[in-house]
């Protein structure tokens, strides 16, 4: 098993958060379970599967729980025996929590697991940019070892999104002649992102996004400091996923909301001091994760602001008490809605921008405080 060793970080792990090979379980996707399941019962276990959907939902999570159930599982006949009996038919893929290989797994020790993931750069202390053709080149001698007890290798790519050209050239040789008692299962959140070649090749298991109750559960297995308060804020934010709604609380994402959305209230004409103290807490954090956080609640902000104003629809959970009536005075019509949307669309891409070339951050936000406080004025027809 290529987990490396314990002096090399985890790329998919968040902080304070468990690694997706500790779960037990997988809170939530019962149907792709149900799926994989039925594909197992019918003799029909394809050599690659592709788990899409987006960021933080559990996929890598599920591609452990299939990966623990196929290592701790034997090889069964497909179809019927000469006897005609048929092989036993399965209804979950919950494993002895006391397995002997489910044991070396966890200790990184599972001669037939094989892990493929961005490299480490020990120099720079940074997992490089893209998954390398040398990353699956070493697949070849890790299939070229015989498999212990003559049971199935399984290898995750994490994520397939991060291959360059020359490394999905080389899966895809993979793919097409895959060795025997072989399960490859791909992690990706832009399936689009792939050669057409590699999708064909691939059954797919699409992972929706998390209900509220699903990422409350996941929340309270976390190893994570949440004020109980906080839960459903976190839940609502966080879009279906449960790994962001763990960056949130991390970075105080709610919180973050709360001041954006009670600086805009002042729109049409937000207090310049206020805006100006609230953008300064940002100095020197050119490359943070909490800059990150607060550009994706100003998305959050506009997002649901122009929801409510093209449908008139209360939103099904607020982050905060005084949502509607803010929405209400900054967006009272379809029409405004419309700026809105634009507006959303136009910060986004600036954000990103100004993260790009490193602008100063304070700068970068008091330049969308002041173009929100513009759409305001033109929505209330001051312009």
């Amino acid at each position: 098993m290529s987990l490396d060793d314990d002096s090399i970080p985890t790329s998919d792990l968040i902080e304070g958060a468990k690694h997706p090979s500790e779960a037990l379980a997988v809170i939530g996707h019962q149907n792709a379970e149900d799926s994989f399941v039925d594909a197992i019962n019918k003799g029909r276990l394809h050599h690659a599967w592709m788990i899409t959907g987006p960021k933080g939902i559990g996929k890598a999570t599920f591609a452990w729980r299939i990966a623990k159930y196929l290592l701790c599982s034997p090889i069964k006949e497909e179809g019927a025996s000469l006897f005609g009996d048929t092989p036993g038919v399965i209804e979950t893929l919950d494993i002895d929590p006391h397995h002997p290989v489910l044991r070396r797994i966890q200790a990184g020790s599972e001669g037939r697991l094989s892990i493929v993931r961005r490299p480490f750069d020990a120099k720079r202390k940074l997992f490089k940019a893209q998954i390398t053709i040398e990353e699956i080149r070493k697949l070849k001698s890790f299939f070229a070892l015989s498999a212990a007890d003559g049971g199935r290798r399984v290898v995750i790519i994490d994520a397939a999104d991060d291959m360059n050209v020359n490394a999905a050239n080389a899966l895809l040789k993979v793919l097409e002649e895959p060795p025997q008692h072989t399960i490859l299962l791909l992690i990706s959140h832009q399936p689009s992102r792939l050669l057409p070649t590699i999708r064909s090749r691939c059954r797919t298991l699409r992972l929706g996004a998390l209900s509220q109750v699903d990422i409350d559960a996941i929340l309270a297995t976390q190893e994570l400091e949440i004020d109980a308060a906080e839960m459903g804020a976190l839940s609502t934010l966080s879009a279906g996923s449960a790994g962001e709604a763990m960056r949130l609380a991390q970075h105080n994402g709610p919180a973050v909301y709360h001041q954006i959305l009670g600086l805009i209230a002042q729109a049409p004409k937000i207090d310049r001091p206020s805006a100006i103290k609230f953008s300064e807490q940002y100095t020197a954090r050119t490359n943070s994760e909490d800059l990150d956080i607060l550009g994706l609640m100003f998305d959050r902000v506009l997002s649901r602001l122009t929801v409510f104003g093209a449908t008139g629809n209360t939103p099904a959970e607020l982050v905060h008490s005084g949502e509607v009536e803010i929405f209400s005075k900054l967006c009272p019509t379809p029409q405004s809605a419309q700026d809105w949307a634009e507006l959303c669309q136009e910060l986004s891409n600036r954000f990103q921008h100004g993260r790009t070339v490193n602008l100063d951050p304070v700068a970068l936000v008091l330049d969308m405080i002041f173009k929100i406080e513009h759409c305001a004025k033109r929505a209330q027809g001051l312009t």
